[in-house]
């Protein structure tokens, strides 16, 4: 991995680069805050605090406080986007480039650019590092990006980079604004250009079935459902009908807090370990600091584990996963950067039940405390953490995409892996219960009857930003709030296997929605609707159509290429290069078998059959490939002197080692 002192930033400039000279190299010293800057054709964006901004021509290169992690702006006069391409990677790095393109996919139109494409390079997991570009077009000038960015360094620093694309802008160029616009009404008109949608985007994502609720001024004004809930059987999707909402649980779960804060349990700024005694995090300075407002607004550092829930859950308990939590150290200082972690936002909602029950054990407690200050109040009578109950009768089906591109159904059984930290996207809902709940948050802690259900103090405290998602979303305590277009929206979004959803509401305006998807990729559909309700509430300009129908197609063409990358089954000498048995302890176990000529890693509580990839360094991975749990890697060390493989999220390694 390369790595850059930033004390001799131009040097190692000149030498991995070999196109700029001191003279022509203008660099400033790591930014103290957010600065509003232009590229060499005056397009503007922000660069982040702690990054170190450096001219060179056409060149605007931007590199991380880590060092050896770059994004590279460069306006190019060219005929077409492949050329500008070119021209900027020679720019960029002088000679050939050394990662072979895997994929190119198309754009939608936005922000005044046009004629967008991203290119995305095969790097070898031994690098720890992605590759990719983008060409743009405004102004009759293209605009090209190269980020060579750390896979760690990405994750950590995933919101200052989508601040550098979310405010990168042509120069001259206005957003669009609704600010200080009344909502249009949602008629049969506009709600059926919304449904239209919704059909567009089920029909370009392969999604069987979508759940969707629209609210506006105090009433429902629509809520049923589109497709089906399993492929290949006639059941539809309508309003009562349950979908694993994942993270959307977690505003549920600040909700709950916010009533204990009403009845004097607790307070946002109570410490932790003060409510729950055998609370750690992985150094006694980190855990003293952490308050209850902490643990649910992604602001403390803490960085994404989740391989350590996901893989092997059979045996885990809420008390072992708050145990594990005294090995977890943050990786950036509270409220720098933002980082979503699963297992501090379950530790919100195990020590909210834990103060409410104390008698009770931590998922006992929670389960009974959320029926009580939730649940129960606001009428969500179909909506349960209970996978068993969840799962009978009006339910919908997860589905993924399989390797070679087709819809089927997903590898449900790792869905149960969020039972044991459920807190953080456990909740099973439906359109009619969450737009109860959507209802409330409108009316700013009002039930239907106009009884008081929680303080409007309280409930909107959930909303005061914590810490910044990208230039125009912030994170409170498990809501976020977006103002790109001049009209807050407070949303969360939740993903777990074939299960995507959002829930988003205008208070300005009083109008709110739900969106529920049985599929994969369902995460196109409720982050696109987002716009697509703005554009009809507001007569914006019609982008959301051809953003869903560009992100589709990108979707399909990356999973066609990495399928072009994959043997199955898998090589013969790379199956024969490993063991029966592997153990990590972190993690836990991996049983691996033979089936014909095939070779399949059993986690314990699911199981897949594995491709082998041959990675551009020489060495050889093991990739899942059951729809919905693909794309696991492992490394296969093959010069070890027992076999090992290696799994790598963006922060952390695991080896596991292995016996015949």
């Amino acid at each position: 991995m390369r790595r850059l002192v930033l004390a001799t930033a131009w040097l190692a400039i000149l030498l991995s680069y070999g196109c700029t000279t001191p003279s022509s190299l203008r660099r400033t010293k790591p930014l103290a805050v957010d600065t509003p800057s232009v590229t060499f054709r005056g397009n503007t964006f922000i660069a982040p605090a702690g990054w170190t901004l450096s001219q060179a021509g056409a060149m605007t290169l931007l590199e991380a406080p880590e060092g050896g992690s770059r994004i590279a702006l460069i306006d190019v006069q060219a005929a077409d986007g492949e050329s500008a391409l070119a021209t900027a990677w020679t720019l960029f790095r002088a000679g050939a480039v050394p990662w072979r393109l895997k994929v190119v996919e198309p754009l939608a139109s936005r922000d005044g650019w046009a004629d967008r494409k991203s290119y995305t390079y095969e790097t070898s997991p031994n690098e720890r590092r992605g590759v990719s570009a983008s060409v743009r077009r405004a102004n009759d000038v293209w605009t090209v990006d190269i980020a060579d960015l750390a896979d760690d360094v990405a994750e950590k620093r995933a919101s200052q980079v989508g601040q550098v694309y979310g405010k990168l802008l042509p120069k001259g160029y206005v957003l669009e604004s609704f600010a200080g616009r009344k909502a249009h009404r949602l008629d049969q008109t506009r709600i059926a250009e919304l449904s239209r949608f919704v059909d567009m985007a089920m029909k370009a994502t392969g999604v069987p079935g979508v759940g969707l609720g629209l609210y506006q001024d105090g009433q429902v004004v629509f809520a049923g459902g589109f497709g089906v809930r399993e492929l290949g059987k006639p059941e539809q999707v309508d309003a009562d009908t349950r979908f694993l909402i994942a993270s959307n649980t977690k505003a549920m779960v600040t909700l709950m807090l916010a009533r204990l804060v009403d009845r004097g349990l607790l307070n946002w700024d109570t410490r932790a370990v003060d409510l729950l005694p055998s609370f750690r995090l992985g150094s006694p300075e980190t855990t003293a600091k952490v308050l209850v407002r902490h643990l649910i607004c992604a602001c403390t550092g803490m960085p994404r584990q989740d391989a350590e829930w996901i893989l092997e859950f059979g045996a885990l308990t809420p008390e072992i996963m708050m145990d594990r939590l005294g090995r977890m150290q943050p990786t950036s200082r509270f409220g720098e950067l933002f980082q979503y972690s699963n297992e501090m936002a379950a530790a919100a909602g195990y020590i909210g039940g834990h103060v409410a029950y104390t008698a009770l054990e931590l998922g006992a407690a929670f389960d009974r405390t959320m029926q009580e200050e939730v649940l129960g109040p606001l009428a969500m009578k179909d909506s349960t953490f209970d996978f068993a109950v969840a799962e009978r009768g009006n339910a919908a089906t997860p589905h993924a995409v399989d390797v070679d591109g087709h819809t089927t159904l997903g590898e449900a059984r790792a869905n149960r892996s969020i039972i044991p930290i459920r807190p953080a996207g456990g909740l099973w809902s439906t359109v009619n219960d969450l737009l109860r709940y959507v209802a409330v948050e409108i009316a700013e802690g009002r039930l239907p009857d106009g009884g008081r259900y929680l303080s409007r103090k309280t409930l909107l405290e959930r909303r005061v930003a914590t810490v910044r998602v990208d230039p125009d979303v912030t994170y409170g305590m498990g809501l976020m709030t977006r103002t790109k277009y001049g009209v807050p929206v407070v949303f969360h979004g939740g993903d777990m296997i074939g299960f995507h959803s959002d829930m988003m509401w205008l208070p300005e305006q009083g109008v709110g929605a739900v969106v529920l998807t049985n599929g994969d990729p369902g995460w196109l559909i409720r982050t696109v609707f987002q716009r697509k309700l703005l554009e009809v509430l507001f007569d914006g300009r019609p982008e959301a159509d051809e953003a869903i129908a560009k992100q589709a197609e990108g979707f399909f063409a990356e999973a066609a290429a990495q399928r072009k990358l994959l043997t199955i089954p898998a090589d013969p000498s790379v199956a024969a290069a490993i063991g029966s048995h592997y153990s990590n302890a972190a993690i836990g176990e991996v049983g691996v078998s033979r089936v014909g000529s095939g070779v399949r890693f059993d986690f314990g509580d699911w199981a897949s059959e594995m491709a082998s990839k041959r990675n551009p360094d020489g060495t050889d991975s093991l990739v899942t490939i059951d729809p919905g749990m693909d794309g696991i890697e492992f490394v296969v060390k093959r010069d070890a002197d027992r076999p090992e493989l290696v799994l790598r999220d963006a922060q952390h390694e695991y080896v596991f080692d292995g016996r015949q």
